[in-house]
């Protein structure tokens, strides 16, 4: 399920936490080898997300310290735990079994993780309910604003929290910003842009265009091959004659409008009622408060 990638950061988590010398604290324990079960329980209420991460976590800690990690998801009623669960405070979402040194061992970067995720997961399900009360159609996205490294989980956990992704990276589509076309006038932004996509060798995930007012709009709407329009700090009535302006044009079907800038809580649920089909917000991976997260022997 996980990239190499995300292999690689279980990996320098483990080192960096045991260095050449390991758990020196727990080694000093007389029960370091007795087997133990112990409990991942959230401090506050979330939506738990990592559950699918934590056997490669025991496992690559079980490697490296050569002992035997389980880490399994708890029972909830009829099925187990699993990504996505809305999760009350003191309720058990999974257990990790080993010998307790083992299990010392691995605490911390386990929950680490489990901790970053549920956050970011948290966090974009709360914007999810806010913008859909309003606009059950509406997306919300996350931007490439991720801790370096970890974009494959912070993607995983917003999707968990019922976002979607946009693009993985500078790789897979295409985003003409603003400073691509520093310097082109309204007037030939059409020209421009269609000069730019006929240099296209592949077939990208998506074409998006970003603009600053609704005179580039205008002049985007003319573009054929453009799936996405982004709307950069528009206003909640500029967000509103965007949409009206798109809808005149006849492109509702082809080109969807994506509003993005200043989207916070306080305002999503009035950016969601303007109509446009998507919201970007950098905040689900940039600002997210990891969920606090404990483990009880």
């Amino acid at each position: 399920m996980w990239s190499v990638q995300t292999r690689r950061l279980i990996e320098l988590a483990c080192d960096e936490d045991l260095g050449a010398a390991g758990d020196i604290t727990s080694a000093l324990l007389r029960q370091a080898a007795t087997e133990v079960t112990a409990r991942i329980v959230p401090r506050r209420p979330g939506v738990i997300c990592g559950l699918a991460l934590g056997s490669g976590v025991c496992e690559v800690f079980a490697h490296r310290l050569g002992r035997p990690l389980e880490f399994a998801p708890a029972a909830v009623g009829e099925r187990d735990a699993q990504d996505g669960d809305a999760v009350s405070a003191g309720a058990c979402v999974a257990t990790v079994r080993g010998p307790q040194g083992a299990v010392l061992a691995v605490e911390r970067t386990l929950l680490n993780f489990l901790g970053r995720m549920s956050g970011v997961a948290t966090l974009t399900r709360a914007f999810v309910d806010a913008a859909r009360a309003v606009n059950p159609r509406v997306r919300i996205l996350d931007t490439r604003k991720t801790i370096p490294g970890w974009r494959e989980l912070d993607k995983y956990a917003v999707r968990t929290g019922g976002g979607h992704n946009h693009r993985a990276g500078l790789h897979d589509a295409v985003l003409i910003k603003d400073n691509h076309l520093a310097g082109v006038p309204v007037e030939e932004l059409a020209v421009r842009l269609t000069e730019l996509l006929r240099r296209l060798t592949a077939k990208p995930s998506f074409v998006e265009v970003e603009v600053d007012n609704l005179g580039q709009l205008a002049e985007v709407c003319r573009v054929p091959g453009v799936d996405l329009v982004l709307l950069d700090n528009f206003s909640p009535e500029q967000l509103r004659a965007a949409v009206q302006l798109r809808d005149t044009q006849g492109v509702r079907d082809r080109l969807a409008l994506e509003a993005s800038g200043g989207v916070t809580l306080e305002n999503v649920a009035e950016i969601a009622g303007t109509g446009v089909d998507r919201i970007a917000v950098g905040a689900l991976t940039h600002s997210a408060v990891g969920l606090d997260i404990g483990l009880d022997l």
